[in-house]
């Protein structure tokens, strides 16, 4: 249990007694009665919108006063019961199931006769059943396919008994302590509903990488699972997420299964898990990642549904009447069902500054003065009590940028639904990898250019209005325009999209590994892995030929895989050299070991929100990179720049400027040209050199390394080597490199391909 401090509860008790002063101003003395009609309307319905933002906070800033997180019980290892494990599927590719089927038979048990794993094929296909034989699971499958998901694992439960039930999602690999650190809750007596996890995720979502902060920002959806689900312990009130949960098959009975009568399955059966008395729990520990959408049409349509699903749950179940439910259960509901007309919040948000400033019509009726006494404290205190009970995971200008995204998509869906015009048919999120549709994109940015456009017209008249009439009073809408000019930037930042290039996200992580090739042994550790490959990062450039083949082994406390790989890439990572290897040749049992090592771990993005994160630098960011040639490097060799002299006894002084092994640039003094030559580097140690046809600029002339082999096979490798990097170090750590500015037309950057490399 989590109890706030003194100087937490002066703030948070200072933010409520604001909040209500200010709730009591703006309902009573600026609503713009007497301005017409629309002013009126308007300045009511940001009243509403308002107020219900507040609801949403108390009941959030309620629910994280005191976090209650509940205790693993230990119990006897004898009286862990059976579980079933249901794997739902319905269009999910047999590659994406098999990392996930591969993972529930990793979970760890005190006897695993007791865990039966089920493939749940809601589309009978011929390749699931293959795959779950293949892999030795149960595989189960239905010929009446009515109530989709909740209809799938309906007919699981009639063919399956164990007392636990474990849902996963087709793409959701858990971790192997799941079971052990869920089941136990189950053990003690107490009337336990489910056990839910975070769905965490191990690649970036849309929201990262779309806008450059897969290193800056955590997962849009980090927030709820890590924070307001853990704060709904308190009321009994988390809501079931559908995936990576241990459910009482009892509770489920009681209930009627998952419920059938929404699209959004998982948070009606656990409102009416709660309803009939049983105790549910949320934990922050991540136990199983899988895949964010991978593309914009994917993330709108799964927010659609979250929507259409929890207004429509909300409405059958009547949940502010319903029985069984505690004063804070229904309130915590609501609030859940209310955060879905945040677009509508939204649009009123940046729609008023813009009928005052373009169209002249007042929405807030107040002073500049009244401004500083009543707006501002609640402001500024309501940013500092968010930021501190979330734990630096959310502010209110995240939570901002992405209702501003999303609410063009989202308000239609939303008021269709209020209305009753349902979506009855279950939409299946596609987890299948990127599919970026250039069109569906330009459709959705198209509100946020007219709503950019008319927020720069209103940032510039509030500013003709400052200087021409002599006034700040102005200042005030304008910066409420520039707050929401800004949330409409990251909007069209996000909307435009970014080019995916990775075939496998790479995780951050040190695991021994060992490469071995033609007697040579290098033992280190990876920088990253991914189940395509991994890298390394080395203190000195090694020769390292792009068609040599290593046999490489990785090594953890639980795991181990051998296969070969190849080097793909080379690039210089701070003074030392990162090599990236794709996996060559692997059989099934070392990729399923792989798999393991890859994701039976805590994904690697952020947490927390970067400290030093800014608004400029959000918009810095994306101009910059937006602005960078989008092309990746397929550099195989080390490219080491030198700018070192050497004397050689035929053509004097040069300077070796750039060398990778197989090629080098030098810079001869000499007008004639030197077609080939001897450059001796130590003594013993020359290279072999021969100028390349149509290579040569004012900057140096290219040459190939005809001896490199040789060098290699006389064992003179690790002198060169070393000499390499005392003069790269030497080059580096020069206050003034001599190196002249590189000709483009000439020597690549490190997007181009290695033939134009120098």
């Amino acid at each position: 249990m989590n109890r706030l401090s003194t100087r937490k509860k002066m703030l948070v008790t200072a933010t409520v007694i604001m909040s209500c002063i200010y709730v009591i101003w703006r309902t009573f003395f600026t609503i713009p009665f007497g301005h017409g009609p629309l002013a009126v309307t308007a300045g009511l319905a940001l009243l509403i919108v308002e107020l219900i933002g507040m609801f949403e906070l108390a009941v959030h800033f309620y629910n994280m006063t005191r976090l209650e997180y509940p205790e693993l019980p230990v119990v006897d290892e004898s009286l862990y019961p059976d579980v079933d494990v249901f794997i739902a599927t319905y269009n999910e590719p047999a590659s994406l199931l098999f990392k996930t089927i591969n993972g529930c038979l990793n979970m760890d048990y005190p006897d695993r006769s007791k865990v039966h794993i089920y493939l749940c094929d809601d589309s009978n296909r011929p390749e699931m059943r293959e795959l779950a034989d293949h892999m030795g699971i149960n595989y189960l499958t239905r010929t009446e396919h009515i109530h989709a998901k909740a209809g799938n694992l309906n007919n699981a439960m009639k063919h399956t008994s164990s007392p636990l039930i474990a849902t996963f999602d087709a793409d959701m690999i858990p971790k192997h302590d799941f079971l052990t650190s869920c089941v136990p809750y189950f053990l003690t007596g107490e009337k336990i509903g489910f056990v839910q996890t975070p769905q965490s995720f191990y690649n970036p979502d849309q929201f990262q990488y779309n806008l450059y902060s897969e290193a800056r920002i955590p997962n849009e959806q980090d927030y709820f699972y890590r924070d307001v689900q853990v704060g709904r312990n308190k009321s009994n009130s988390v809501i079931y997420g559908g995936t990576n949960t241990v459910l009482s098959r009892q509770a489920l009975e009681d209930v009627g299964g998952f419920y059938t009568g929404s699209i959004t399955e998982d948070f009606a059966t656990g409102i009416e898990m709660q309803s009939k008395g049983y105790r549910c729990f949320a934990t922050n520990k991540v136990l199983a990642s899988g895949l964010a959408p991978g593309d914009l049409k994917s993330l709108i349509k799964q927010r659609q549904r979250w929507a259409r699903g929890c207004i429509q749950t909300g409405r059958k179940m009547n949940i502010l009447f319903k029985r069984g439910l505690t004063f804070a259960q229904r309130l915590n509901y609501i609030s859940s069902i209310t955060y879905w007309y945040s677009g509508l919040k939204r649009v009123l948000y940046i729609m008023s500054p813009i009928l005052f400033a373009v169209f002249g019509v007042l929405v807030v009726k107040c002073t500049i003065l009244e401004i500083l006494v009543f707006w501002l404290p609640m402001y500024l205190l309501t940013n500092m009590c968010l930021r501190m009970l979330s734990g630096n995971i959310r502010t209110t200008k995240w939570t901002n940028v992405y209702e501003t995204i999303l609410f063009p998509s989202l308000l239609p869906a939303v008021i269709l639904e209020t209305l009753g015009i349902t979506m009855n048919k279950f939409a299946v999120t596609r987890k299948d990898g990127a599919h970026n549709d250039r069109s569906y994109q330009l459709k959705q940015i198209i509100p946020h250019l007219i709503l950019a456009v008319l927020s720069i017209i209103g940032i510039v008249n509030c500013i003709h209005w400052t200087f021409s009439q002599g006034t700040i009073g102005f200042l005030v809408v304008l910066y409420w325009l520039l707050i929401n000019f800004y949330n409409i930037m990251m909007s069209i930042f996000f909307l435009s999209g970014r080019k995916v290039f990775r075939n496998y996200e790479r995780i951050l992580a040190a695991v021994d590994c060992t490469l071995t090739t033609e007697g040579e042994t290098l033992s280190t550790v990876t920088h990253d892995i991914s189940e395509g490959g991994i890298a390394i990062v080395l203190d000195t450039p090694r020769y390292i030929p792009s068609e040599a083949e290593f046999a490489v082994r990785l090594v953890t406390d639980h795991y181990s895989s051998e296969f070969t790989a190849k080097v793909t890439h080379v690039t210089s990572y701070g003074n030392k050299w990162k090599y990236a290897f794709k996996v060559h040749e692997i059989t099934e049992q070392d990729q399923r070991q792989l798999l393991h090592i890859v994701y039976d771990r805590e994904p690697t993005l952020p947490q927390k929100l970067d400290k030093d994160i800014s608004t400029f630098e959000d918009i810095r960011l994306n101009f910059v990179k937006r602005g960078q040639v989008g092309l990746m490097s397929n550099r195989k060799l080390a490219r080491i720049p030198l700018n070192h002299e050497l004397d050689t006894p035929e053509y004097g002084t040069v300077m070796l400027m750039d060398f990778n092994y197989e090629f080098l640039l030098l810079n001869i003094s000499r007008q004639e040209m030197v077609y080939e030559l001897r450059l001796p580097l130590a003594e013993g140690l020359v290279l072999d050199c021969m100028w390349v046809k149509s290579m040569r600029s004012k900057h140096g002339i290219l040459y190939r390394i005809r001896n490199i082999q040789d060098i290699a096979r006389n064992g003179q490798m690790p002198e060169l080597e070393a000499l390499l990097k005392q003069w790269n170090v030497a080059y580096t750590e020069a206050d003034k490199p001599k190196r002249p500015v590189q000709n483009k037309s000439f020597i690549s950057s490190d997007e181009l391909d290695e033939m134009a490399y120098l």
